[in-house]
């Protein structure tokens, strides 16, 4: 995990300085030399490359990113205010996303073949292939112009996270539906459900007790991984309904040419997707004994 984060960190310096002179990105296209030359102190752009990049080092240890060129504030301080609503959003749609899929994938492996099995895939089919800008503005434009029942955005009551929260989930979903009636699918037809039925248990034992605790956990550890990976696609959500989170203050700091917010919130969210990731594969070592062996 340690050497994703330097080696992110690596690629996250050189892809800053490889769009060009900062400064002069920042100073615009009418900044004298003066100013682009003051604005390249600021940032620390005068020394060499390489005593740069040994001090984005050594100041990403202390996560130090520097203060925001356009608030004057530290960055690190911005990017935290941000991921409290951030985590907010992915935890509850993480929530809505299991007590959803998971039933279903049951349902429908449970009635395989049957017009409910069809109508689930069909359903699961027609969110993974919509995507999220789509799915937020049709949401917006139902719920929220015509309907009148939810906001259309912002950040305050549990009314404001009902549409971000869906849209971010959509996705997932959709691929927790398949995950979990392919996984129950596969179970049922082993040799130790036949044999639970066999023993005369009854149909509700065999599938919570034998088919469900092997089914899941695939379905647990993809959780835990796209845990990470949904701060990526609130990104284009947050964007969308006006959310205060990371996603947010990412693509306001890139239209801003805010360098140091830039680089302190695309760390952390990679940081959030290591560590996510990590976190999966020892859940995985917990729940399935097979693994530890």
């Amino acid at each position: 995990m340690l050497l994703i984060v330097f080696g992110v960190s690596t690629i996250l310096f050189f892809a800053m300085r490889s769009t060009g002179d900062p400064a002069a990105v920042i100073a615009g296209p009418n900044a004298s030399g003066e100013q682009v030359e003051a604005i390249r102190q600021q940032l620390g752009l005068s020394a060499p490359l390489m005593t740069q990049y040994r001090t984005f080092l050594i100041d990403l240890v202390h996560l130090r990113f520097g203060d925001s060129l356009l608030l004057q504030v530290p960055a690190v301080r911005l990017v935290l205010e941000a991921l409290v609503p951030s985590l907010v959003l992915v935890g509850v749609s993480i929530v809505v996303t299991v007590c959803v899929a998971v039933p279903l994938g049951v349902v429908a492996a449970v009635k395989h073949n049957s017009p409910l099995d069809g109508a689930v895939r069909f359903v699961v089919l027609l969110g993974q292939s919509m995507p999220p800008y789509w799915l937020g503005l049709l949401l917006i434009l139902v719920f929220a112009v015509k309907l009148r029942v939810t906001p259309s955005f912002g950040y305050g009551d549990a009314r404001h996270l009902i549409l971000p929260a869906v849209t971010l989930s959509m996705f997932l979903l959709a691929k927790l539906v398949r995950l979990s009636r392919a996984n129950v699918l596969e179970v049922l037809g082993r040799d130790f459900v036949r044999t639970a039925r066999a023993k005369g248990l009854s149909e509700m034992s065999v599938m919570f007790k034998h088919a469900l605790r092997n089914a899941l956990v695939p379905v647990i550890i993809i959780i835990a991984v796209d845990f990470g990976q949904l701060f990526g696609g609130a990104v284009i959500v947050e964007t969308i309904f006006s959310w205060p989170g990371l996603g947010q203050r990412l693509v306001q700091s890139v239209l801003s040419r805010d360098f140091p917010v830039i680089q302190a919130t695309v760390f952390v969210i990679a940081l959030i997707v290591t560590v996510s990731n990590t976190l999966a594969e020892v859940l995985a070592r917990l729940v399935d004994p097979r693994l530890r062996a």
